[in-house]
């Protein structure tokens, strides 16, 4: 499944990353704890943070991520979404917690298994 599909079904915000949303996405990681995010995500995941600062950018362009979602309406800090923009990582919103997000992109990803 790709991330503009992703982005349609959870009505997801984008920040950055508009030229990448063919993206395909082949997993999903839920954290907070940068340490434990590089130690355990993998290529392609979509990394479901409350996080905001500009390591979340680091982190996602060092493990491929297909990209980070904010959960409850959280929005990138300032320096977070120029980091972003410039390194074309995708950052989306979602008004949902990080329980449901994780939920419903794990629903959507075995639906297309």
């Amino acid at each position: 499944m790709d991330l503009e599909s992703v982005i349609k079904v959870l009505n997801l915000k984008v920040r950055s990353g508009e030229d990448k949303l063919k993206t395909e996405v082949r997993g999903g990681y839920a954290g907070d704890l940068l340490s434990d995010v590089m130690a355990n995500s993998k290529e392609g995941d979509l990394w479901i943070t409350r996080q905001v600062h500009q390591n979340i950018v680091a982190v996602a362009s060092l493990k491929e991520h297909a990209g980070i979602v904010l959960v409850q309406d959280s929005e990138p800090a300032k320096d977070t979404l120029e980091k972003a923009i410039k390194e074309g990582i995708p950052i989306l919103v979602s008004e949902l917690s990080g329980f449901e997000v994780t939920a419903r992109i794990y629903n959507l990803l075995k639906k297309t298994d």
